[in-house]
């Protein structure tokens, strides 16, 4: 029996479910092998009973925890889905300011008598996630790894190393090498998307989250040295990761 997958959403913009949408000949075999019964970016729901819950999405309102709860409970597995999801994402820099003034900020007079709003979660503080999916958006060859690991049943794998290790193994060249003057969060980021951004000229801007055991200061002292003074290289570091429980170490 195939296993019944659920895919769901909270406050985030979609474009991790997006990413699965552009699978394209991958997405077929995956279709193929599970029985995907919920996924409203792409269907409609057809059923309320599922093995396998992909959730996308913060947590940023006091209305949203009951539906989280409800899909943890029939869940076998629950896996979060994309940066919002698992860290909080771009969401969570809104903690930095009270309920009330981000009401106000957004909607003016009428945000505190028609929006409720708490201060932003990734999914886990709030119920138990069995497996995580990273990124902003999520990296497409990253999911179809998850999905074929938990139909193996097996444990998906996670990196817990640097960005910085897949630029080497790629031969890019070190994005504070360069002469374009670009700030690299990769050394305390988690590697998984094969170095996209630094790969295609870009930079590490932090989307996978921290990993366990990231030297801030280390790298604070790098990007200060190429420029950037101290309180706005930590807010680069926190603008994916305030609600990230490894945030607090940037304030010290």
């Amino acid at each position: 029996m195939k296993p019944r997958v659920g895919i769901f959403s909270f406050s985030s913009c979609e474009g991790c479910q997006l990413q699965i949408l552009n699978m394209e000949n991958e997405l077929l075999d995956i279709v193929g092998a599970i029985d995907l019964v919920t996924f409203r970016e792409a269907m409609d729901p057809v059923a309320r009973d599922y093995d396998v819950a992909f959730v996308e999405g913060s947590i940023t309102r006091e209305s949203e925890i009951p539906m989280l709860e409800e899909i943890r409970r029939k869940a076998d597995v629950l896996v979060a889905l994309g940066a919002c999801a698992t860290i909080g994402g771009v969401n969570a820099m809104k903690n930095k300011f009270s309920p009330e003034e981000n009401l106000q900020e957004v909607y003016g007079d009428a945000g505190s008598e028609y929006y409720d709003t708490i201060p932003t979660r990734g999914i886990d503080e709030v119920v138990d996630v069995d497996y995580y999916i990273h990124g902003c958006p999520i990296d497409r060859t990253d999911f179809a790894q998850t999905v074929t690991s938990l139909l193996l049943g097996k444990r998906p794998y996670t990196p817990n190393f640097p960005v910085c290790v897949e630029c080497r193994l790629k031969e890019n060249v070190c994005v504070y090498d360069r002469d374009d003057d670009e700030i690299c969060l990769g050394p305390v980021i988690r590697a998984g998307c094969s170095a996209v951004c630094p790969s295609f000229g870009s930079a590490c801007i932090g989307c996978r989250g921290y990993v366990d055991q990231a030297n801030f200061d280390s790298l604070i002292k790098v990007m200060v040295e190429h420029g950037i003074d101290e309180e706005e290289a930590k807010k680069k570091l926190r603008m994916f990761n305030t609600g990230n429980a490894k945030a607090q170490e940037v304030e010290a």
